[in-house]
């Protein structure tokens, strides 16, 4: 399958990553195609991240605050990675994008 094939078939597929542990279904359903397991990688890190900020965001004052922040830059890195996979771009996103190629699933 060519890269642009590949692509056009599957940006539903990478949509599909970035909304909360749905990331798993591209992962899991698209495991030959490069670009859905790209944005399937990029989505468990948002969803790894949104965790870590919800346990931070128990902690009083300081981490209500944090936790405010983090939420609003997860929202926005959702909307870039999702953006990204439905115009058929393969774009690590801002901050945390350098951690899913860390994964090797």
């Amino acid at each position: 399958m060519t890269e642009d094939k590949d692509v056009e078939n599957n940006k539903a597929m990478a949509a599909i990553a970035y909304i909360g542990i749905l990331f798993l279904v591209p992962l899991l359903a698209a495991k030959n195609s490069p670009f859905a397991q790209f944005h399937a990688k990029q989505g468990l890190v948002l969803f790894l991240a949104g965790i870590a900020i919800g346990f931070v965001a128990w902690i009083p004052f300081l981490g209500w605050m944090v936790g405010f922040v983090g939420w609003i830059l997860l929202f926005v890195l959702f909307v870039i990675g999702l953006m990204n996979a439905l115009n058929g771009k393969k774009e690590p996103l801002p901050i945390i994008g350098s951690f899913a190629d860390k994964f090797n699933i």
